[in-house]
């Protein structure tokens, strides 16, 4: 799309036209991420995934504004992105909160910082951390609060100065699988009732079970450098249940292609003896390392997910 097009079409906010960021080790030149084209659209939820290594969080500090990039153009609502955007913000996946600043505090510094007179600032704070169910802990410090609950402030304060775009980082990787759990549907809440006024949302993230749950668009990204993929759309209506059969087709999808494949998983990986799929036999062991292996099943009760047995 050239920059007159994107510039006619009001639902456009975000457009990168090869984009490559490049960094110089000693004598040699790494390349983070080349040549992207990438567009999201007002009213989208799209995740960017892929392995680590393959330039997802570099992308984001790029459409932000925090990096430059190499070669290519960064369009946003089809102008040339110059320095930070002030239309983006960004959550981390640590929660980069000032230890030494209350809840309050921490929300209200992104406020101040765009010049957000004193009172308005505490009055749209405090109607934030109820937004994100913090009510009752504006007085708390980061050190007193939980993994969960210092992420929900990380989200209220990018959300304090009402960002168009809203970018996050793997905001849930830092998290318990419950606490994750709970983030997850307090933010696709927001969103979905429009709750918030961000526009389109751009996530990283290399969990493809998250990405099919949220997203309405995933764009998978290899490495070696940093290159898109393929793009795989999600029409399944929300809210999406992870045991629905069309679910799991859809993660088989998106596996295949992160993986390179033109099989689903458990054709890739391979299955037990008599179930479908292509059934790989186990390296040559010594004795000795196939003994150990079957005490230890032994204690564990004679039965064990393989993954743990590394453990």
């Amino acid at each position: 799309m050239t920059p007159a097009a994107a510039l006619n079409d009001a639902d456009d906010l975000l457009d990168l036209h090869t984009v490559t960021k490049a960094y110089r080790l000693k004598s040699t030149q790494f390349l983070a991420v080349r040549d992207i084209d990438l567009h999201v659209k007002s009213g989208e939820f799209v995740c960017l995934l892929g392995p680590s290594g393959c330039g997802k969080s570099t992308l984001l500090r790029i459409i932000a504004g925090l990096n430059a990039a190499t070669s290519g153009v960064v369009y946003y609502h089809g102008r040339p992105l110059k320095g930070v955007n002030p239309y983006t913000t960004i959550v981390f996946q640590t929660f980069a909160l000032y230890p030494w600043l209350t809840v309050q505090e921490n929300v209200e510094i992104a406020l101040k910082a765009r010049g957000v007179p004193a009172d308005s600032r505490t009055e749209r704070a405090l109607k934030l951390i109820d937004t994100v169910g913090m009510d009752g802990f504006e007085s708390a410090y980061p050190r007193e609060l939980s993994g969960g609950m210092r992420q929900k402030v990380g989200f209220a304060r990018a959300m304090a100065v009402e960002p168009e775009l809203l970018c996050l980082d793997e905001p849930f990787s830092a998290l318990d699988v419950l606490s994750a759990e709970a983030l997850r549907g307090e933010l696709m809440e927001l969103w979905l009732k429009k709750k918030i006024p961000t526009k389109a949302i751009l996530m990283v993230t290399h969990n493809i079970e998250e990405a099919v749950l949220m997203a309405d668009r995933i764009v998978i990204m290899g490495k070696d450098p940093g290159h898109i993929v393929t793009e795989i759309p999600v029409t399944l209506h929300q809210p999406r249940q992870r045991k629905d059969i069309a679910f799991q087709s859809l993660v088989d999808k998106v596996y295949a292609a992160v993986a390179g494949q033109l099989k689903p998983k458990e054709e890739a990986l391979g299955t037990q003896p008599g179930q479908p799929g292509v059934t790989r036999r186990l390296p040559n062991s010594q004795l000795s390392a196939v003994a150990g292996l079957l005490e230890k099943l032994v204690a564990e009760g004679g039965r064990v997910d393989l993954y743990r047995m590394g453990g």
